[in-house]
């Protein structure tokens, strides 16, 4: 609680920081990260990539960043080729980005629309910049009811619309035709927030097949997962030339330093080798879902490296349980559920024996 003394905005005097438990457990399975830090060989290109930037500091960065979209846009060309780097945005982490969008398509007076459960965060972002927030549900399944959405936007007419595929903390991926029927009658800007894509099972299509026909149409990604650079903070998203100019008008000056183009530059070079690590962790993830069901556990079908499963009559009292054994996991998404990262073989035995200890007791 703040203190009353302290001139906080008034819709922001009982809120509390984001942020799941950062606790110092030999298992911390609860922030989707990639458990296998970068190689060797990456670690080199990234301090080789530091040491060439680092005579240059006393200048400021590229403001633009154009290298750095040069290189997202080839790497994104692996799914739409011939994108180019007027058509990337980068920032620290897909939270400014979101952030971004919102600073220019949302703000007093207008409307965002999402479906829950999805990301906690959008809307806080959506308080931040004082847009009005509607949130729709999803079915059962937490698959978005089409028919639904689309009423809704129709009855709305937001502003901006959050989509995710796949969606945090389900995992649950988004229908092509489900995008495309928002799409059809979305007003303003729709957003697919794909932070997770890499991970997506095979045969499960991308947003990016959908920029060309759809001008406001805007596909995010991260760096934090398939990279293994959640420290290093970079986001970025795919959308035609005159959103990407949108958001020039409203990020903060030399918002990427140096050291950031320089190194995400870097890990960006060893795209294959981080993607055949992916390969790995969805194989680990349906051996997760397979042995939940298994145990007698509901489990969502996952495209994203975690895993919702459940149902508890009180999930913190598992939650808390698993942590008294050294397991961390998230306490989120729809009551009854529990959300698991997907971790090293080590690691995820080590879940599932301290699982087996709580729930048979």
């Amino acid at each position: 609680m703040t203190p009353d003394w302290v001139p906080l905005r008034d819709e922001l005097r009982d809120d509390e920081p984001y942020g799941a438990p950062q606790l110092d457990l030999p298992v911390r399975l609860n922030t989707n990260e990639n458990p296998y830090g970068p190689s060797a060989a990456v670690v080199a290109s990234m301090a080789r990539a530091v040491a060439d930037a680092a005579p240059a500091m006393n200048r400021y960065p590229d403001r633009e960043a154009w290298a750095l979209r040069e290189a997202l846009a080839g790497y994104l060309s692996r799914e739409l080729p011939g994108l180019t780097a007027d058509r990337v945005w980068a920032a620290n982490g897909s939270n400014e980005i979101m952030q971004q969008l919102l600073q220019a398509f949302g703000g007093p007076g207008r409307t965002a629309v999402s479906f829950a459960p999805t990301y906690s965060m959008y809307p806080e972002y959506a308080r931040n910049t004082h847009t009005r927030w509607v949130t729709g549900r999803r079915r059962e399944d937490f698959e978005v009811d089409v028919d639904a959405a689309v009423a809704l936007v129709e009855a709305e007419q937001p502003h901006v619309v959050f989509l995710t595929s796949p969606n945090n903390p389900t995992g649950t991926a988004l229908s092509i035709d489900v995008a495309e029927s928002i799409l059809a009658v979305a007003p303003g800007v729709v957003v697919v927030d794909e932070a997770y894509a890499e991970f997506r099972r095979t045969g499960t299509p991308s947003a990016l097949s959908l920029l060309a026909d759809h001008p406001r149409l805007v596909v995010t990604r991260t760096m934090s997962k398939a990279f293994a650079y959640a420290g290093g903070r970079l986001g970025y998203l795919a959308a035609h030339p005159a959103i990407v100019d949108a958001l020039r008008i409203v990020r903060l000056p030399y918002h990427l330093s140096v050291v950031q183009q320089a190194v995400a530059i870097a890990v960006l070079g060893h795209a294959d080798e981080m993607l055949a690590q992916v390969d790995s962790l969805r194989a680990t993830r349906d051996e997760v879902a397979t042995r939940l069901r298994a145990d007698g556990f509901d489990v969502a079908d996952s495209d994203a490296n975690f895993v919702l499963f459940g149902r508890f009559d009180d999930r913190h009292a598992v939650w808390q349980a698993l942590v008294d054994r050294g397991v961390l996991i998230r306490e989120t998404g729809p009551s009854g559920w529990l959300r698991v990262s997907v971790g090293t073989p080590a690691e995820m035995a080590a879940f599932h024996q301290a699982l087996t200890e709580v729930t048979s007791t």
